[in-house]
């Protein structure tokens, strides 16, 4: 006879991270096109890029700025939606797929280089609220950092669902709010015939321009596969990706023109506050920088968890944030932003060695390689990054084209090219594509 079952208390199961921060995506977890868009739109909304609207605005013609808000809008839907697709293909993070392309220990200089940056962006981003709802309202800055730096840490705690479901009533009420303030400024500035009146200051060149356009979102940008890992397929995550970021870069850089030219103030919190409707502004400026700041502590969460080979986002969002909240009490985050504008340059090249793998030698599909399976260094893609980098920290310094941009062609390029050209690892052949 069988024994009977006896009567012990059954283990205990450890909480698991439904989002699979060191894993793929299974299809059958993967989200409806509704669920992707949301997300990324509201990780889109994101104030500097109506400040940066403003401040190119007030050098061009209405008609000049909007054709440069919509190429600089085009560029950004481009670059981002081709990394959407790569992970939408494999199911996996941005810094999963940097391992994938730069080997083991490339893939760790991309989570600290990722993740470090989002930390200190988070930092900068309660910063701003504290300043923000201090002026509002009058109150001390510190207790709203603190409590806002928290606050802002759940919906990223829970991971992807968190995320959608504040993007859900958040979205729809900002852009309900930002039209509705950008026709009041087209009225204030005469009227459409007005607006199209408006003569720039002419000190801006149009190169500087659109780096300054394209500038504002690209380092972020290249955070998308956290969450296009989650879309039903490679070609819905390219679609959904280029559709949304086209939308919403295109309306944050216009409100912010529109804004700048009607009531000399980009920031349509800042002409909520000058009109007197407080109210509608701290909704504003908690739900705009929330949901952009939600999206960056889930990106240094999946950072930590590849650095550290921890099967778990969460202990990293919490950590980070607590790194981030010192940051912006101290004071340190006024002294951050040259800095994080430095490692911008070092970060779209990364995106631009994954777009030039993904459609070089692995032909636009998933590779299929097993993640721990990975050699340290991957000379091809890291030799790419490098090359990229170096296109962009010279045009940086000699002030020359885009960098930004530069860095993502070179780095793209290396990377479809030179593994037809080195040799394999161990022989002195050169490798063949398969």
């Amino acid at each position: 006879m069988a024994t009977p079952p006896t009567s012990a208390a059954p283990a205990r199961t450890a909480m698991i991270d439904r989002d699979r921060p060191l894993e793929r995506i299974p299809v059958a977890e993967r989200k409806g096109v509704a669920s992707v868009a949301v997300v990324i739109a509201g990780f889109g909304f994101f104030t500097p890029t109506m400040i940066t609207g403003g401040a190119v605005a007030s050098e061009f013609s209405f008609a000049t700025f909007a054709v440069l808000a919509l190429t600089a809008a085009a560029v950004l839907a481009l670059y981002i939606a081709a990394l959407g697709i790569a992970a939408g293909r494999t199911g996996l993070t941005t810094v999963l797929l940097s391992r994938l392309v730069l080997g083991r220990l490339g893939g760790k200089w991309a989570s600290i280089l990722l993740g470090g940056t989002q930390v200190g962006w988070y930092g900068i981003t309660i910063a701003v609220l504290g300043d923000l709802l201090g002026t509002a309202l009058g109150i001390p800055t510190w207790p709203v950092v603190l409590r806002g730096g928290i606050a802002m840490a759940v919906t990223a705690y829970y991971g992807f669902r968190g995320i959608e479901f504040l993007s859900w009533i958040s979205v729809p009420l900002m852009t309900l709010l930002c039209g509705w303030i950008a026709v009041g400024a087209v009225g204030n500035a005469g009227g459409w015939s007005g607006l199209l009146a408006q003569d720039g200051a002419g000190t801006l060149s149009v190169g500087a321009a659109l780096t300054l356009l394209i500038g504002t979102f690209v380092s972020g940008g290249t955070q998308i596969g956290n969450w296009t890992r989650f879309a039903a397929g490679g070609r819905l995550a390219f679609g959904v990706t280029a559709v949304t970021i086209m939308v919403v870069q295109s309306a944050m850089l216009l409100f912010g023109g529109i804004g700048a030219i009607g009531f000399g103030e980009p920031d349509f919190s800042g002409i909520l506050i000058m009109t007197g409707s407080i109210g509608l502004a701290v909704f504003l400026i908690i739900s705009n920088l929330w949901t952009t700041n939600d999206n960056v502590a889930y990106a240094f969460g999946v950072a930590g968890a590849e650095l550290t080979g921890r099967p778990d986002k969460r202990p990293f969002i919490v950590g980070g944030v607590a790194v981030a909240i010192v940051l912006a009490l101290t004071g340190v985050t006024d002294g951050l932003t040259t800095f994080l504008v430095v490692l911008g340059v070092l970060i779209p090249p990364l995106g631009g060695a994954i777009i030039g793998t993904f459609l070089g030698p692995w032909r636009r599909r998933d590779p299929g390689t097993a993640l721990d399976a990975v050699g340290p260094v991957r000379l091809p893609g890291l030799l790419a990054y490098l090359g990229g980098t170096a296109a962009a920290v010279v045009g940086a310094w000699f002030d020359v084209g885009i960098p930004a941009v530069q860095g993502i062609l070179v780095a793209a390029l290396l990377a479809a090219l030179l593994p037809a050209l080195l040799p394999a690892p161990g022989t002195g052949r050169r490798a063949v594509r398969r």
